[in-house]
């Protein structure tokens, strides 16, 4: 299949992958409640005729990290009924078993590919004004306080687009694929409990994308990405003991205070010299009410660092100044270690590799070599993985505008460059398999 045909196929999709991307974005289900849209995946590739995989087969239960609460898995359950999710599959899915594995085999020799899509959305409200385009077109939010604000909808939707290119168009590839819709990349969550599942370990190849993360127009792609941190996610729960605060203040044990004094400590911890390093406090909920001392509390956070050793730095002072907090204050402190990520690099073959493979495309007018992502990635564990046991991994970043930066209630992408990502995910694999053509399933 010529360039020229396979992006006449892209084009002819890029409708669908449209609508596949406002469907998702008008339901974005935080990590481990992603039901509803584990169950419209499901509907689609099932109609394309893929092996599927998903509920507890899909996962590694004790490898799953920061899982939902009671409250907002049940809320995720009663959404899911609502909006008819088949009541057999939501029984799998039941209890944060989200996301799904597609395989699909051409029958012809060629190498074991797998994709990542991820699929969870964040803790946002998203903006509701007349210059935000999915307010104004109708496909924003339906769910109060969760918002697509990372592009993740747009991995599905894109993810969807490669499903169906390699089904209808199995002449122009070969060998195996798998494609994996990842629950809970927030927070470095979900990609663990695949990884322990064995859902990298055949890979030849391992190819993963992210949307925007700069201002570019559509049709400029990143062949690599670098930089991803290396990550720890925690919660603090500290408990004191509560007492009158006017009556008898000197029979409690501020937790309110414990907490407060752990955050500001936190934001002490010196940078290392030898790389990038961060910590931050994301929330702090605390107190029974104003007169009283606070007998709880609960502080959420993160430290990164450019590869493991400095990450370990940073949450080896956490850890000293949270139990140096909780001495003073004469409160216990429980630190639960609830999301965990990995530094990464990609095999830069693959710079070379997405030139040649865009060489002539009229979707593709620019191959960059590289973007930092100067953020922390989920996918940083299979792409290890993969590595670990031979293979080959691949980070690429699809450009588009920006008309608001990722993790902000106005974020939103250039539809334009939906037909550009789906091309370049096609094409990374086509190039793969053009120069390892000797592999077989």
């Amino acid at each position: 299949m010529s360039l020229s045909s396979l992006e006449a196929y892209v084009q002819k999709i890029e409708p669908d992958v449209r609508q596949w991307r406002r469907t998702f974005h008008q339901v974005p289900e935080t990590g481990w409640t992603e039901y509803v849209t584990t169950y419209r995946l499901y509907e689609a590739l099932k109609e394309l005729g893929y092996n599927i995989t998903l509920g507890r087969e899909l996962l590694n239960d004790a490898a799953r990290m920061g899982l939902a609460s009671e409250k907002e898995e049940a809320e995720a359950i009663h959404r899911a009924q609502d909006y008819g999710v088949a009541e057999e599959l939501l029984q799998e899915m039941a209890g944060g078993f989200t996301g799904l594995a597609a395989e699909l085999d051409t029958g012809r020799p060629g190498p074991h590919i797998v994709y990542r899509f991820d699929i969870d959305a964040l803790p946002i409200q998203e903006a509701e004004t007349e210059a935000h385009l999915p307010f104004a077109e109708g496909f924003h939010s339906s769910i109060p306080g969760a918002m697509h604000a990372c592009g993740h909808d747009v991995h599905a939707a894109m993810g969807l687009g490669v499903a169906k290119a390699l089904q209808e168009e199995q002449g122009a590839f070969n060998g195996r694929f798998t494609l994996l819709f990842q629950p809970a990349e927030e927070g470095s969550r979900g990609a663990k409990s695949m990884v322990e599942a064995g859902w990298v370990d055949e890979a030849d190849a391992f190819i993963a994308a992210h949307i925007g993360l700069k201002d570019e127009a559509p049709g400029v792609i990143a062949a690599t990405a670098s930089k991803f941190l290396a990550t720890t996610k925690f919660n603090v729960n500290v408990e004191g003991t509560s007492a009158h605060a006017a009556a008898k203040p000197e029979e409690g044990r501020d937790a309110l205070a414990a907490a407060a004094s752990m955050a500001l400590k936190l934001q002490e911890i010196p940078p290392h010299s030898e790389g990038v390093t961060r910590v931050h406090t994301g929330t702090l909920t605390a107190g029974e009410g104003r007169n009283i001392v606070a007998s709880t509390a609960e502080l959420t956070g993160e430290t990164r660092g450019e590869n493991s050793k400095l990450n370990d730095y940073m949450f080896t002072e956490v850890k000293r100044r949270v139990e140096a907090c909780a001495h003073l204050y004469g409160v216990t402190a429980e630190l639960e270690v609830v999301g965990q990520g990995e530094a990464a690099d990609c095999d830069l073959v693959w710079q070379q590799r997405m030139k040649k493979a865009a060489e002539g495309s009229s979707m593709i007018h620019r191959v960059d070599d590289s973007w930092p992502v100067n953020a922390s990635e989920d996918a940083a564990l299979m792409m290890n993985r993969v590595q670990e046991r031979g293979g080959e991994a691949v980070y690429m970043v699809i450009g588009t505008g920006l008309k608001s930066g990722h993790h902000k209630p106005t974020f939103d992408i250039d539809e334009a460059s939906f037909a550009p990502g789906v091309l370049a995910y096609l094409l990374a694999a086509r190039q793969f398999q053009a120069e390892n053509d000797k592999k077989v399933t």
